[in-house]
């Protein structure tokens, strides 16, 4: 056990209540604005105090509330990138990732050590707005890793950045994970940059963990309606139980074979890509309502034929798929072996 997390924490009418354990990899905190995520990091870099709780880092007790334990930040070895770098405007990069080393011998040594790897040498005379959003990342992360931290805790660390510029960039954080190898906190609300980075997943909504595991799983079996929109399913719908592999869609109007329900299960979902067009299990005659040109594809909005409900189903196209289907009606299949059961 690398990093263990157990704490409680009111701030006005908001409960975070999370626990959970990391080992020495990324394990990723995805969740939509507001449910708790950098404030959790926040708690275990010692920046808020949990009114409840425990948090071990290596063997280290970091806070116990019960044993009045509460390292402040500088004792932790916690290495945190604020989603801004929080970089001094008037130091030059090279006291800039001073500021940030704690022992004092051989201080100018460790710093162009860190330049080195980073790959900042060039770097080390220019002011922060001489540099692009890329190299004060990276010089923000060098102040971080001079220090040679325990756990690195990366809140949103691509969110301050152009899209175009994210690929490379991630490229090079990846790279700078690999080296770190030990415990990576990723907090994000971002499906994909979740996926490229992480080992594991810890889902939250409304301060509470809603599903954790490793990510090929969560993203196979979200469980929750939040885990799967959040998780990239675009297709959701309160259903009725008809039997035990039956139930009636709400929101599409139409009745569907899904794998052995649980009586918990209040939903389903699926994803457009799971979609397929032609005859089968539960097949559905839809009208196109809608097709919407992506870069690379089609996203196809299709209502059931003889359906009372207004909701749509979305499916996902290649463009040359799309082009020898298109057509204003479809028979479409939804596989009950790609449909997602899930609870509230």
């Amino acid at each position: 056990m690398a990093l263990f997390v157990d704490i409680e924490k009111k701030l006005g009418s908001f409960h975070l209540q999370v626990k959970f354990e990391a080992d020495d990899s990324v394990l990723a905190l995805l969740g939509a604005s507001g449910c708790g995520k950098s404030i959790t990091l926040k708690c275990i870099a010692g920046i808020v105090r949990p009114d409840r709780g425990r948090i071990v880092l290596d063997g280290r007790t970091l806070f116990d509330s019960e044993k009045h334990i509460n390292l402040p930040p500088q004792k932790r070895r916690v290495g945190y990138l604020f989603q801004q770098y929080a970089l001094f405007p008037n130091m030059t990069v090279e006291p800039n990732i001073a500021c940030g080393v704690r022992k004092k011998k051989d201080k100018a040594a460790a710093v162009q050590e860190v330049l080195r790897l980073m790959h900042l040498q060039a770097l080390g005379k220019l002011h922060p707005h001489q540099l692009s959003g890329g190299q004060q990342q990276r010089v923000a992360l060098a102040r971080i890793l001079v220090n040679e931290p325990d756990v690195l805790l990366l809140d949103e660390p691509f969110s301050a950045l152009d899209s175009h510029l994210r690929f490379q960039l991630e490229q090079e954080v990846r790279q700078i994970i690999h080296r770190f190898g030990k415990t990576v906190l990723l907090v994000s609300h971002d499906r994909d940059e979740v996926y490229r980075f992480s080992s594991n997943i810890a889902i939250l909504k409304d301060g509470k963990l809603d599903a954790m595991g490793a990510k090929h799983a969560v993203f196979a079996e979200p469980m929750t309606v939040n885990g799967a929109v959040l998780t990239g399913c675009k297709n959701t719908s309160p259903i009725c139980r008809v039997d035990d592999t039956h139930v009636f869609a709400e929101n599409w109007g139409v009745t569907l074979k899904v794998p052995a329900i649980a009586p918990d299960m209040t939903h389903i979902g699926i994803r457009m890509h799971d979609i397929t067009v032609g005859d089968g299990e539960n097949a559905l005659d839809c009208e196109v309502a809608e097709q919407i040109e992506n870069p690379f594809s089609f996203t196809v909005m299709l209502h059931p034929v003889g359906s009372k409900m207004p909701g749509v189903i979305g499916m996902e196209l290649s463009k040359a798929d799309w082009e020898a289907v298109a057509s204003d009606r479809l028979t479409v299949c939804l596989p009950p072996q790609a449909i997602l059961l899930l609870k509230d």
